[in-house]
């Protein structure tokens, strides 16, 4: 026979399994609302100082404000979130603001990609981001996503509010006789060549700009192997700039980011990264695609301040 005891003990640990289960239940639908309903519609400013050695002492304390990946239409990503945008970004004070590619985000559907309605059409979000004032300009470069819409529609309408949009070309920033060279490319997916092949592009487009330090701008962070180390197009090639990862979107303790679009995974994910002594800022930008959430990996406007470390 079974005793009180033994029958009071097995409801005890029956009834701390249920507890446990409805904890958790509740824990996980509750981080699901929160990233669902809450997270996108914040909008944060990270600050970061960057000390690059060799940077040239002309453009020491050069603020850059990187804004990636915005989504239109996508949640939390309306056109009020777009005016805060610029309002934040215009707080900044900036020398240079560079707009990091991704701007639209196609609707779900049957369809193939480039047939695919758009969330928020594209002159709502180019009308939307303008405003932005920077000393030296507002620069943009396109991403995956708008070239599924159409790179030319999408360039034409950030060239209608008055930005520069780079498609393998470079512009010069000049101070007091000093140089700053922006070298933006296509799209990593419409930059089809061998590695070799796209650096020696690279290289072509430099060569008639002079001297000056060069910062890199491309959608996604996976260009940075193919214009370093070996394969460097310039010694003077200081900085890459990039978005496309969104910060995976989602990070857990222990689990990190379980989603990077990157074929370095974790590596390229978020943040400051140096590798062949080139240094590379990758921003988790504004809006989503393929999930609505984000969790632990808010919006972000990214603010850069670069710092010259005098080469020993």
């Amino acid at each position: 026979m079974v005793s009180w005891t033994q029958t009071l003990a097995y409801r005890r640990r029956r009834a701390q399994i249920v507890g446990a289960l409805l904890l958790f239940v509740v824990l996980f639908f509750s981080c699901l609302a929160y990233a669902y309903f809450i997270e996108p519609y914040r909008l944060v400013v990270n600050q970061s100082t960057l000390t690059i050695k060799g940077w040239n002492p002309a453009f020491d304390g050069l603020k850059i404000v990187m804004i990636g990946d915005v989504h239109g239409g996508s949640n939390g990503v309306d056109e009020e979130k777009l005016r805060l945008v610029v309002e934040r970004t215009n707080e900044q004070n900036a020398d240079l603001v560079m707009l990091l590619g991704d701007y639209v985000a196609q609707a779900h559907g049957d369809k193939p990609l480039r047939q695919r309605n758009l969330r928020m059409p594209i002159d709502a979000i180019a009308n939307g981001l303008r405003g932005i004032k920077a000393t030296y300009g507002v620069y943009a470069v396109l991403g995956n996503h708008d070239g599924w819409y159409g790179d030319d529609k999408v360039a034409a309408e950030f060239t209608r509010v008055g930005y520069k949009v780079l498609q393998n070309e470079v512009a010069v920033i000049h101070k007091n006789g000093q140089h700053l060279r922006l070298l933006g490319f296509k799209d990593h997916l419409e930059l089809n060549k061998t590695w070799k092949e796209t650096s020696n592009d690279a290289k072509e487009l430099l060569a008639p700009t002079g001297d000056g330090d060069i910062i890199g701008l491309e959608h996604s962070p996976d260009i940075l192997p193919v214009i370093t180390g070996e394969l460097s197009i310039s010694p003077s090639l200081k900085l890459i700039l990039a978005a496309h990862t969104h910060g995976g979107q989602v990070w857990f303790p222990i689990l990190e980011r379980p989603i990077v679009p990157s074929i370095f995974g974790q590596k390229f994910a978020y943040g400051h990264v140096k590798q062949n002594d080139v240094d590379m800022f990758v921003t988790s930008g504004v809006g989503m695609s393929v999930l609505p959430i984000r969790f632990m990996v808010p919006p972000e406007i990214a603010v850069l301040t670069i710092r010259s470390e005098p080469q020993s």
